[in-house]
């Protein structure tokens, strides 16, 4: 960690240092901004999610300068999306919009960790190992004090940026969130295929709960939405018995699995705001919302905040950073992307919840009536790609 000392008053102060706070943190640099970042962590700790980045948040990334070539970064050329015991299925592919890729998968710790590195390197200004534990907003600043590693510290601000996953919101007095709980956990576990998986990914909706396969390196990360009871099994049988019943579920999808390694679950939620914005506040990425994994969104819905919030700042006059016309325009340009987001992705669990065999037949229509017309298929695969615009 290098050195640095905050200053005692900042224009825009970012809480959190993720790939979401990275990026917003990058483009504002670029914009001239007096900006800077508190980060709590010293360094990435282990993590064993993989992420679906989606092809259009690689460009930004790589905009910013936090996208390398050297990122252990699997491609998605296609998505291949069915219902267990019906016909119904669909193939989003990336040729049809006219890309090498719909995206990638990456470790987060591997991103998350080579964000860091990169701000460190290019000497941004950052501080690691810096806690917010107080947050003051007032009509024209807001006032923080922050556990630095040199002592607590106060500082002031135009507009203050939480992307720290929510961590502060109790701090906030205009700002609620709501907890919907799916009472489901992620299972997740590497799993190695038979054959290679030549860049499929996989969202698989059974009767006891989605599964999704991302291709990651060589392998498999599998994401399975269980009961807590069903999870909590699933991390106490056997290897073989895993494996077994994960290809049961993709019956001739796939042609098996050779190895599981490493298994974890936590639950599941969705978590969302009556405002992304508060007096001299911005909420972005899972500060803003936090959504069920089953289509992959959530992180490439927090960058889009960041790219979105940059945007509307890039030519903001320093005496109206903060104000509640500029936060009240920030919170209508993200209202529509964020809301169809979490709402597709809502429904999706809320549609195939259920084992009714009417139901399954009217889901498996509705795969194969995506599938067969190419401008449905096409404007799905643009909306996972680059979101609602």
């Amino acid at each position: 960690m290098q050195n640095r000392t905050l200053p005692a008053h900042v224009e825009i102060l970012i809480v959190g240092g993720g790939p979401v706070g990275a990026l917003l943190l990058q483009l504002l640099r670029q914009s001239g901004h007096d900006v800077w970042l508190c980060e709590a962590r010293a360094s990435v700790g282990p993590d064993p999610r993989a992420l679906a980045i989606a092809q259009a948040s690689i460009t930004a990334l790589q905009a910013a300068g936090l996208w390398s070539p050297g990122l252990p970064a699997t491609p998605i050329t296609h998505v291949h999306v069915s219902q267990a015991g019906t016909l119904g299925r669909t193939v989003l592919a990336a040729e049809e919009l006219g890309l090498a890729q719909l995206g990638m998968t990456v470790p987060y710790q591997a991103l998350a960790q080579h964000a860091l590195d990169t701000l460190q390197r290019e000497s941004a200004p950052i501080l690691t190992g810096a806690k917010v534990t107080r947050i003051r907003q007032l009509a024209r600043y807001a006032q923080v004090e922050i556990d630095t590693p040199s002592g607590a510290h106060a500082l002031t601000c135009r507009l203050l940026v939480l992307a720290d996953g929510g961590q502060l919101l109790s701090q906030l007095h205009d700002v609620q969130q709501t907890v919907k709980s799916y009472q489901q956990h992620a299972v997740l576990a590497r799993l190695t295929p038979k054959h290679p998986h030549g860049g499929i990914a996989y969202e698989r909706f059974a009767d006891d709960g989605p599964l999704a396969l991302l291709p990651n390196g060589i392998d498999y990360t599998l994401v399975w939405t269980q009961s807590p009871t069903a999870a909590a099994a699933r991390l106490a049988i056997s290897d073989a018995d895993f494996l077994a019943a994960v290809s049961e579920r993709f019956s001739d999808r796939i042609s098996g699995f050779s190895a599981v390694h490493e298994r974890a679950s936590w639950p599941l939620a969705l978590k969302t705001l009556n405002s992304v914005v508060g007096q001299r506040v911005v909420l972005i990425g899972n500060a803003a919302q936090t959504l069920h994994p089953v289509a992959g969104q959530g992180l490439n819905l927090g960058l889009r905040d960041a790219s979105t919030l940059a945007q509307l700042l890039a030519n903001t006059p320093k005496s109206e950073l903060g104000e509640p016309e500029l936060l009240q325009r920030y919170r209508q340009l993200r209202q529509r992307d964020a809301g169809l987001v979490t709402h597709f992705t809502d429904s999706l669990i809320s549609l195939f919840d259920t084992a009714s065999p009417p139901l399954k037949h009217a889901r498996s229509l509705g795969l194969l009536a995506i599938d067969q017309l190419g401008w449905l298929r096409k404007g799905f695969a643009k909306r996972m790609v680059y979101g609602a615009r």
